[in-house]
């Protein structure tokens, strides 16, 4: 079953790719290294979760928010790699939760996009972590993370075959 097969089997769907707010782009390709920009809590454009945890959201609704930028991360590999199948390997994610002085439950919130890469993609999606409380994050978002991701390479395609992964389509050069 292909990753957006999951998706949809966890009633889930992609937004649009968010574009970059900023002086930065949405993503860099470094080799089979994909460095992905911060992806706030918005769908579409539109902002799902605003505000503080422990003042005008709580931990479940960061959780919420925090799937909410994993859908906007996998929005952007998609549209960097061509295929959410590209990916091989979650390395690290880092969660920013906008939160209360003293909020110690970041790890909780951040969780919502952990739990989200580990459904689609099983062992490859679990990966190192932080997940920091802040006292403010972008357009007053509830969280933000921000992604590195390693990509199939040529020479992955045994082991792929191997493991049943599914493979992007050859590069063109």
């Amino acid at each position: 079953m292909n990753i957006e097969a999951k998706l949809a089997g966890l009633g889930l769907k992609l937004p649009d790719p968010p574009a970059a707010a900023g002086s930065y782009v949405p993503w860099v390709r470094v080799g089979n290294m994909l460095y992905l920009a911060g992806t706030i809590s918005s769908f579409n454009g539109q902002l799902t979760h605003v505000g503080q945890v422990g003042k005008e959201q709580t931990v479940q609704t960061a959780y919420e928010s925090a799937k909410i930028c994993a859908l906007n991360t996998l929005a952007n590999i998609k549209a960097a790699t061509g295929s959410l199948d590209a990916v091989k390997q979650f390395v690290l994610v880092t969660g920013f939760v906008n939160a209360v002085s003293g909020f110690t439950e970041s790890p909780g919130c951040i969780n919502g996009a952990s739990d989200l890469f580990v459904q689609l993609y099983g062992d490859a999606g679990k990966h190192a972590r932080a997940a920091v409380a802040v006292a403010g994050l972008p357009r007053g978002s509830t969280v933000e993370i921000q992604v590195i991701v390693e990509l199939w390479g040529r020479g992955d395609d045994e082991r792929a075959s191997t493991h049943n992964i599914a493979r992007p389509p050859p590069l063109s050069c």
